[in-house]
């Protein structure tokens, strides 16, 4: 697997450069950008920002609010105590029960969510260099089907082009 990148100063060179990937027919699936910090103003911070997160979120709370409540209920019956003519199902101790259940269904389902979604553990190397860290901003694209093409797009204002194997 071979991978032509290039390292920029600015966003607007990083921005630059993306649109000219893009011109040369390369998608946005196949184009890498990684940077230390965000930046929210340049169309190529938004390529990812859809996701269900959220929405898995609440449906993991909405199972532990309904398993908590099938768990408290069904242990009161299975187990009735004497009460002295009050219900056997105690609905205001068992809210604690539902609560911390639903925070629970909710965070796991957000924790295994962001681990699925940023393919947490990596089975393979993701692109890297250690000038990011440094403020620069790579944009880069894995098993080109053209490097000189991509490397043309990728001649923005000053970028140094590096490959890897």
């Amino acid at each position: 697997m071979s991978t032509v990148y290039a390292l920029y100063s600015t966003p607007n060179a990083a921005q630059l450069a993306v649109n000219g990937l893009r011109a040369a027919g390369i998608g946005d699936d196949r184009i890498t950008i990684l940077t230390s910090e965000p930046f929210e103003e340049h169309e190529f911070a938004h390529r990812d920002k859809a996701t269900w997160m959220g929405w898995i979120a609440v449906a993991g709370g909405v199972t532990g609010l309904a398993l908590a409540t099938w768990l408290a209920r069904m242990t009161q019956l299975a187990w009735p105590l004497k009460t002295g003519n009050m219900p056997i199902v105690a609905w205001w101790p068992n809210i604690i029960i539902m609560f911390e259940m639903t925070m629970l269904g909710g965070i796991l389902g957000a924790v295994v969510t962001l681990l699925v979604t940023a393919r947490l553990p990596a089975k393979k190397p993701a692109l890297y260099d250690p000038e990011i860290m440094d403020g620069k901003i790579l944009v880069g694209v894995n098993n080109p089907p053209d490097a000189a093409v991509v490397e043309r797009a990728l001649n923005v204002r000053g970028a140094r082009i590096k490959r890897q194997p």
